[in-house]
């Protein structure tokens, strides 16, 4: 099977990055653009300005469905990320740029609904029980399907782009929740990743935005929230201040303008002392603390998911 445009595909490496167009990127993106990409690298030298730039749209985990709508010749795939709800760009999903090397056609187990997600900030697949890294960096939130029985505490799972089934420690990966958890939950889940380095458009264990953290918090439960903050403003449910609890979601927007940035409330408030973590664009980092001025001014609301 070949990738074909009107037809859907899945991610077949870690991460995939979602650019704006081909011709958006810079010379210190290589690591992310290749068949097999090295994001950790790629994160590892950008400077605190590139963290930032407008290049990059989103990213997509091993496994993650998308709809191919145009292939380039020169190595370049139109895709619509259906699993990235975006009704204010494309009805279907998140749209944009991703090398196609980084796809694998849709097979049939795919199909099926995951049984198992990442729990571990990052694990390797191995060819074998026990033997050497087949693909290395698998975040957290990533999810498995499985392909036979547990051996000597491995997991064989089907991988996209693979013939034969590759190897997951038991202890890096958890059945994927059958019901709704509450948001103490993911809350805790996020809270593991504070001190991740901050990247516009990240949505990894790697690097991480403030709408990434949300939607990978709640994702590690099988929940699929939208991928911008004032998506996610739209699908939860908006709280009189004060009624906030931990787990829900502070919403930050200036005067005129649409929703910008969304925190997880980390503590039960106490008058207009609130706290959040949050993925922070001025600190580049996942940070948990007490709202400062800026942020007050502009708090339009708390909502619960």
């Amino acid at each position: 099977m070949e990738l074909q445009p009107g037809r859907e595909a899945v991610v077949r490496v870690p991460v995939a990055t979602l650019w704006a167009a081909p011709e958006a990127v810079r010379p210190v993106d290589g690591p992310a653009l290749a068949g097999d990409p090295d994001v950790p690298a790629w994160i590892a030298g950008l400077d605190h300005d590139q963290q930032v730039g407008d290049c990059v749209l989103s990213q997509l985990l091993l496994g993650e469905r998308v709809l191919v709508t145009e292939l380039r010749a020169d190595g370049w795939a139109h895709v619509v990320a259906v699993e990235q709800p975006a009704a204010q760009l494309d009805p279907r999903g998140y749209p944009g740029w991703l090398p196609a090397a980084q796809l694998a056609p849709l097979r049939p187990e795919r199909q099926r609904s995951p049984q198992f997600v990442v729990d571990a900030l990052a694990t390797d697949l191995h060819a074998t029980p026990g033997g050497p890294p087949a693909l290395a960096g698998v975040g957290l939130g990533t999810r498995l399907f499985r392909a036979g029985p547990l051996f000597d505490g491995w997991l064989p799972c089907h991988v996209p782009g693979r013939v034969d089934p590759l190897w997951v420690a038991e202890t890096d990966v958890v059945p994927l929740p059958q019901e709704r958890p509450e948001a103490k939950e993911a809350l805790a889940v996020a809270d593991r990743l504070r001190g991740l380095v901050y990247i516009w458009g990240g949505l990894s264990s790697h690097g991480i935005d403030c709408s990434g953290l949300v939607r990978l918090a709640w994702r590690r439960f099988g929940l699929t929230l939208p991928r911008d903050a004032h998506a996610q403003a739209g699908a939860t449910t908006p709280l009189a201040l004060g009624d906030e609890r931990p787990g829900d979601l502070y919403f930050f927007a200036r005067p005129g303008r649409q929703i910008h940035h969304v925190g997880i409330v980390s503590t039960d408030p106490h008058g207009d002392d609130r706290r959040m973590l949050h993925a922070c664009y001025l600190q580049r980092r996942v940070v948990e603390e007490r709202l400062p001025p800026d942020r007050e001014a502009t708090l339009v609301g708390a909502h619960r998911v």
